[in-house]
């Protein structure tokens, strides 16, 4: 299968779980196309000043692979800078929160699987 970039529509949120501003999500799987094993795959945009707020994982676990852009995460309370080839992982029974700290857009890749 093959989906076409004009198939892909992105969502906006405002202040994500608590975060401020604007951020885009688009969905690259449905639901359904994880056979049960997450929840999901997102090309995720972070406009400046934006952030997606702190909060807990639990029976699943999200890992952000960013692609452009700079920000702050901040992992189970520790404040870390992230760029373009950096990868962030918040297992189950940890939070995070991620803000962009640049004047681009932060561009990432989030997934998020169930605990097995």
């Amino acid at each position: 299968m093959i989906k076409k970039a004009e198939s892909l529509q992105p969502v906006v949120y405002q202040n994500r779980f608590g975060g401020n501003g604007e951020i885009s999500m688009k969905p690259l799987l449905s639901p359904e196309e994880f056979l049960g094993k997450g929840r999901l795959l997102s090309h995720s945009v972070i406009f400046p000043g934006s952030s997606i707020g702190y909060h807990t994982h639990q029976g699943d676990f999200e890992t952000y692979y960013i692609l452009k852009g700079t920000g702050e995460v901040n992992d189970d309370g520790i404040l870390s800078p992230v760029g373009p080839g950096d990868v962030v992982y918040t297992g189950s029974g940890h939070s995070h929160s991620i803000r962009n700290t640049g004047e681009e857009n932060l561009e990432l890749i989030a997934m998020i699987l169930f605990e097995a």
